[in-house]
């Protein structure tokens, strides 16, 4: 069972200004907006989620609980999700309550239930809370080989609209996004930039292709944009997101598809990302997150030119 959660086909966008500034032709570089898909914020969890939660309610499930980190977009998704279900939802994060800034208020908007941690695995907590709630678990990041189908539909929906796509490039998160693409478009026009989710992410995506479709694969994944670590911002990513607003008036956010574009870009400085091919950058969402990383934010506002008037 799928639940029809998305407005789709989501739009695909030329970006030349941002084409000609890395040295690409005009026609060469353009954009799959999975970040207006109309729910709770928009985001590529929205394509899992209509295969994850259809599992769940196809099962019997009345609450549904989730992980990850506290400016996960998965989690607020889940929560926007659920509540147009009409569903319970809980979301278990690690640590404690801090400063409620980004995802975190629209999870509080949605009407979830968040669940600290602590100092115990989320996922240890989250098995528990389902237990005594007789819960439905959705994978981490919507991630497994239901919620990567998602993806196979996405992919075949974007080859429709760009038959002739060289390169896609895309965020690898908890690896779903990536894995249904493959599928859907083979390995060789797939490029995933790693941004420290998970550990070992090639293994992690070629594990759910072969559990959607059986296929054995060795993802191509860009490995160098991690930086000093997930939530920390480096300077090629800063230099990413401030190139794509100030060219094409488009905002990405500081840990996925800021570190997916630096890696975009690192690929055509490197020439493996070429002009005369048609390269489309999928746009996974994720604004939210922007306003709860507070060096972005800093760095954002220094990026003003303030004037007085006279």
């Amino acid at each position: 069972m799928v639940v029809p959660l998305g407005s789709w086909p989501t739009p695909v966008e030329p970006m030349p200004r941002l084409a000609r500034a890395l040295g690409l032709g005009d026609d060469d570089l353009w954009i799959k907006r999975d970040d207006l898909v109309g729910l709770g914020g928009g985001g590529n969890k929205v394509r899992k989620l209509e295969w994850t939660l259809g599992e769940a309610v196809d099962a019997g499930a009345t609450t549904v609980v989730t992980t990850g980190a506290p400016q996960s977009n998965h989690a607020r998704l889940t929560a926007a999700a659920a509540a147009r279900l009409g569903l319970d939802v809980v979301l278990v994060f690690p640590g404690s309550r801090g400063e409620g800034t980004g995802n975190l208020v629209l999870d509080g908007l949605f009407g979830a239930t968040v669940v600290w941690s602590g100092d115990v695995e989320p996922a240890v907590v989250a098995a528990s809370v389902a237990a005594s709630v007789g819960g439905a678990l959705i994978p981490f990041g919507g991630s497994s080989p239901v919620g990567a189908r998602g993806y196979v539909d996405g992919g075949r929906e974007l080859l429709a609209q760009v038959p002739d796509v060289d390169e896609v490039v895309v965020a690898v998160g908890s690896g779903g996004t990536m894995a249904g693409l493959v599928v859907a478009l083979g390995v060789d026009r797939v490029l995933g930039v790693h941004c420290g989710a998970v550990t070992s992410p090639g293994r992690v995506v070629a594990d759910l292709v072969a559990g959607v479709d059986g296929a054995v694969v060795e993802p191509r994944i860009r490995l160098d944009q991690v930086g000093a670590g997930y939530g920390v911002l480096s300077e090629p990513v800063m230099a990413a997101l401030e190139l794509t607003a100030r060219t094409e008036g488009i905002v990405l956010d500081p840990v996925y598809t800021g570190r997916a574009m630096a890696g975009l870009v690192a690929a055509v400085r490197e020439g493996s990302v070429v002009a005369g091919r048609r390269t489309v950058f999928l746009h996974t969402g994720g604004l939210p997150g922007l306003f709860g990383h507070p060096e972005a934010v800093a760095r954002a506002l220094a990026g003003a030119v303030d004037k007085p008037w006279s």
